[in-house]
């Protein structure tokens, strides 16, 4: 028997309906909590996964890392979202076996704000960055930042340092460098996704950060490159392990990733050893980072979570972890690497609802996601007998 191929012109509104219809779900909303630095990809993906399953709902709630991890440690979200991976005493606290997922990698920029100095005409390394932050170089015109920047006008007048008030990832991964490049920082200061700060203005997000940086001269600040990019705020290259100084892009992002993402832990194993910081190699930008979901991997231990809804939330992550990730680049995050898709894809499989495996909830979305994105230019194929053949998940399962 031949396959009947139609091709029927519909509206966006009017696929997604038939789409939420045809993959026999019921309207599902899953609500998420933590880090800032992924927020611009999270909430793409809140806007692109509504094309590929409508009756899926993401509500993500941008409240910093901290506040990620408490929420998750609390079960008052189905998922959580972290830069910092959870440490040894987090763990221990948590009612359930949590689970590490890294959904993307990103980089944290030394942003300022000189009027004398162009955008990308500050150089630093990491000691004299730390000096900074500690309250040690105090002034643009110190004799060490003259001496990185021979020829640029910095002005003979005080810094203004910029940092997180509130508990944050990229805060964990700002100190995380500085600890790991300045004895002095680490003995006085520390890593963590709150410190105690010894200089400087308290600002909260990235979004807070970026906006105290923009509009208060003679300011320095770190916030995810994004953030840079989108609010066109003005960057440092850094020194890296190698000596050279490397400006924060896709590419040298993605260096350090290749140098140093290697032999991950178990999803439910500990991630505190996990560092892309200060990566070796000639091209490798210095402050790059993953940033994770968190789930349990028994998802019956989070409360909030039905069955559909568990079965709804490793279908968005796996779709999150595959095609989600080609809306990456254009925000400015790097793709994950294949061993890490794989590696995550492997960790998916792995949970559980009770006592029945979630691996079921795993779906193949190449031809799912090539039906759908028809829907955004109004063509859509529908094949006789696909709306019968379908996973646990709703998803259709074309025979091949």
């Amino acid at each position: 028997m031949g396959i009947l191929v139609l091709m029927v012109i519909f509206s966006t509104g009017t696929l997604s309906a038939i789409s939420a219809q045809a993959f026999g779900q019921s309207q599902v909303t899953l609500n998420g909590a933590g880090a800032t630095f992924p927020y611009p990809l999270i909430d793409t993906w809140r806007v692109e996964y509504q094309k590929v399953q409508s009756s899926v709902n993401i509500n993500y709630q941008s409240i910093g890392s901290g506040g990620g991890i408490k929420q998750f440690t609390e079960k008052t979200v189905d998922f959580g979202a972290s830069d910092a991976p959870m440490t040894a005493t987090q763990r221990e606290a948590v009612k359930g076996v949590p689970v590490h997922i890294p959904e993307t990698i990103g980089s944290v920029v030394a942003a300022y704000n000189i009027p004398e100095v162009p955008n990308k005409g500050l150089k630093l390394t990491g000691p004299v960055l730390a000096d900074i932050f500690v309250g040690k170089i105090t002034r643009w015109d110190d004799p060490q930042l003259k001496a990185l920047n021979p020829g640029v006008s910095l002005p003979a007048k005080d810094i203004i340092v910029v940092h997180r008030s509130d508990g944050s990832g990229t805060t964990f991964i700002w100190t995380s460098y500085l600890s790991k490049v300045s004895q002095n920082w680490s003995d006085k200061v520390g890593k963590g996704t709150a410190v105690q700060w010894p200089t400087g203005i308290g600002a909260q997000g990235n979004e807070g950060v970026a906006n105290a940086v923009k509009g208060t001269g003679d300011t320095i600040g770190y916030v995810e490159l994004a953030y840079a990019l989108k609010t066109k705020m003005a960057y440092a290259s850094l020194q890296n392990k190698e000596g050279k100084f490397i400006e924060p892009t896709l590419d040298s992002t993605k260096a350090a990733v290749t140098n140093a993402a290697t032999n991950l832990p178990k999803g439910e194993d500990s991630w505190e050893s996990v560092s892309l910081l200060d990566a070796p190699g000639a091209e490798s930008y210095p402050i790059a980072s993953f940033s994770y979901l968190l789930v349990y991997k028994d998802l019956s231990a989070n409360p909030n979570l039905t069955k559909e809804k568990a079965t709804a939330l490793v279908s968005f992550m796996t779709w999150a972890v595959t095609d989600g990730q080609k809306a990456s680049e254009p925000l400015s995050y790097v793709p994950l690497p294949e061993s890490v898709v794989n590696h995550d894809l492997d960790t998916l499989k792995s949970l559980t609802y009770g006592d029945v495996s979630m691996a079921s909830a795993v779906p193949e979305f190449g031809a799912t996601s090539a039906l759908i994105l028809a829907g955004t230019v109004g063509v859509i194929l529908v094949v006789m007998g696909l709306a019968r053949r379908h996973t646990s998940t709703g998803f259709p399962s074309i025979a091949k």
